[in-house]
């Protein structure tokens, strides 16, 4: 469909497949609480006092940026406001970096108990945050203090493009390309922070002066995922050089974890804005990659043109006690099905149907997985909105 920004109209791939309303709105709850209500072994969100909580990566046993700015996107989408807050106090609390070059930004990783584990920052969670806060203002309307959704994400947006222009710190958007860095101390990037869908909004509602630039960058961004995507695969590296190519630093040059996401931010900007239908071309050739070319080695590591890699040694994992390439293959799934919302090719429904009779991940690896899986199960569903002032009216 495309253009819901515009239309307050939101596709729903569940009911064309010919589920009702009622059973898509309990799989969705269902999937939502059990994220963060259910069992020890299934929830990844903890409470942490009266009025505090965080989202725990069960992998790594830590609490991390990029998990709490999902786990507040997915309370704002599910009108949780209790939960929302809970995670944004933990957050502002414990991984606000109050002085140094990093002043204004969140340490990306701390322990459960809030300590810092580091003081640098992973740019996809501020994006997420400043996001979460600005529907946050819109849904609900600004509270005081740290509440004050609005102030709080264009105080965080002006350090992102605006800092070092004092002589202290870096700013998240490269100073030449403005690409979202990897990393404030990198000079690559990571093809699935290109949020263009985000952007645009920031672009709308984030700090008056710097609208051009969000502007710009929004239709940059779609411009370099062309390049960064391989025009056969569609797939992308986790990080890449700032022509597009795989990043020459380290190794992660494949088509692994972070790259999943890509697949759900082209679908959603689609969903959300329909302005490059590019988008449907790559979702396409993403969805044909893993049902043709992939099929029945799903599990293997890929180098992005298609080919699998020939030493992964160093990349493969155990699952439940069985060597495996790929880490999460529940998060693999859900994005490829999340595409379905730009792709318009034969595959387009099976990927869809495939994610709706897939469960939940469990076991220690379940976080990750699972917040990609939720994600995806909002946006096939028509969930997974845009929050406009209330002064025009919510996008309902």
């Amino acid at each position: 469909m495309g253009n819901a920004f515009y239309t307050g109209e939101y596709t729903n791939l569940f009911a064309q497949l010919g589920y009702s309303s009622q059973e898509i709105q309990n799989r969705v709850e269902e999937c939502f609480n059990t994220i963060f209500f259910g069992s020890e072994e299934e929830r990844i969100f903890h409470e942490a006092g009266d009025d505090m909580g965080y989202l725990m990566d069960t992998g790594n046993l830590d609490v991390r940026t990029e998990g709490q700015s999902y786990g507040m996107m997915m309370a704002l989408q599910m009108n949780r406001k209790d939960i929302f807050d809970r995670i944004w106090k933990w957050t502002r609390t414990h991984m606000y970096i109050k002085s140094g070059p990093n002043k204004g930004y969140f340490g990306w990783s701390a322990q459960l108990d809030g300590t810092l584990n580091s003081n640098g920052s992973a740019p996809d969670g501020e994006e997420y945050f400043a996001m979460a806060l600005l529907f946050a203002a819109n849904r609900w309307g600004d509270g005081e203090g740290i509440f004050e959704y609005s102030r709080e994400a264009k105080a965080l947006l002006h350090e992102m493009v605006h800092k070092g222009e004092d002589g202290s710190g870096q700013p998240m958007f490269d100073p030449k390309y403005h690409y979202i860095r990897f990393t404030t101390d990198t000079n690559f990037t990571d093809p699935s922070y290109h949020l263009p869908h985000f952007y645009e909004l920031f672009a709308r509602w984030g700090n008056p002066q710097d609208a051009d630039f969000f502007s710009t960058l929004a239709a940059k961004s779609r411009d370099y995922l062309k390049a960064a995507c391989h025009p056969v695969t569609g797939l992308a590296a986790e990080y890449a050089e700032y022509d597009g190519t795989p990043c020459k630093h380290g190794n992660h040059h494949h088509f692994y974890s972070d790259s999943y996401r890509v697949a759900a931010n082209l679908a959603l900007d689609y969903e959300w804005f329909g302005a490059d239908e590019w988008e449907t071309i790559c979702a396409d050739n993403i969805q044909r990659f893993f049902a043709q070319t992939a099929k029945g080695k799903e599990e293997l590591i890929y180098n992005i043109d298609g080919t699998p890699v020939v030493n992964p040694e160093e990349l493969v994992h155990e699952i439940d006690g069985t060597p495996v390439g790929v880490l999460h293959p529940v998060g693999l799934l859900a994005t490829n099905a999340q595409a379905s919302l730009a792709a318009k090719a034969a595959y387009r429904m099976e990927f869809v149907r495939k994610l709706w009779d897939t469960p939940l991940r469990t076991g220690n690896r379940r976080y990750y997985d699972n917040c990609l899986y939720l994600f995806a199960m909002l946006a096939l569903s028509g969930n997974y909105r845009i929050w406009l002032p209330k002064t025009k009216g919510a996008s309902e």
